[in-house]
Formats: structure tokens, sequence, C-alpha cells
């Protein structure tokens, strides 16, 4: 029996339950850790298409999807929604509750 790599089983998980998806990612958002960020971005990708479909819906070129994704990527505002949109969500505003 072959193990599955953790990002392939994540990417399952964010298949199957895409709510869980976006509470990590908002999870994720409220800590302020970038890397973990393009990680959950990386996996999700997997989940949502692929990394040329998503850069096909998000009308970027691979490429530059797997630029903006890397350990090292700093995603623009603009490539982030469009990365996003692709997934069928978007960057929301909200207020911190008052302690």
């Amino acid at each position: 029996m072959k193990d599955r790599s953790h990002d392939a089983a994540m990417a399952d998980v964010f298949r199957k339950d895409p709510t869980y998806a976006v509470e990590l990612l908002n999870s994720i958002l409220e800590d302020g850790e970038q890397g973990e960020l393009l990680i959950a971005l990386r996996q999700m990708t997997d989940a949502f298409g692929g990394v040329r479909g998503v850069a096909k819906s998000a009308d970027l070129n691979p490429n530059q999807l797997y630029r903006t994704l890397s350990a090292e990527g700093n995603p623009a505002v603009s490539s982030l929604s469009a990365i996003l949109r692709a997934m069928g969500l978007r960057l929301a505003i909200q207020p911190i509750a008052a302690h």
C-alpha cells in the first residue's frame, strides 16, 4: 500500500468539504501566517482543478501561479483575488470583534 502525500490528502479533504477550506483559510488569515496561507492555497489548487485549471480560470500563466504560491511567493491582492475566485471563493473584510 502506497502512502499518499500530505498535500494529496489535504486536496481530497478540500474537494470533499469546501466549507473546511474556507474555515482553514479564514483561520490562517486571522493568524497572519503568509507561509501557511501559501501552503493551503497550493493544496487547494490541487483540489480545484490543478495548477493549469486554476491558472486558466484565474487568467494567469501557470508558471506565474507556481511562482505566486511558492514558498517565496508574495501574491499581489489582484492575483490572490483571481486565484480565490477560480476556486469559487473571495476575499472579504470583517471588523475585528471587540473584546
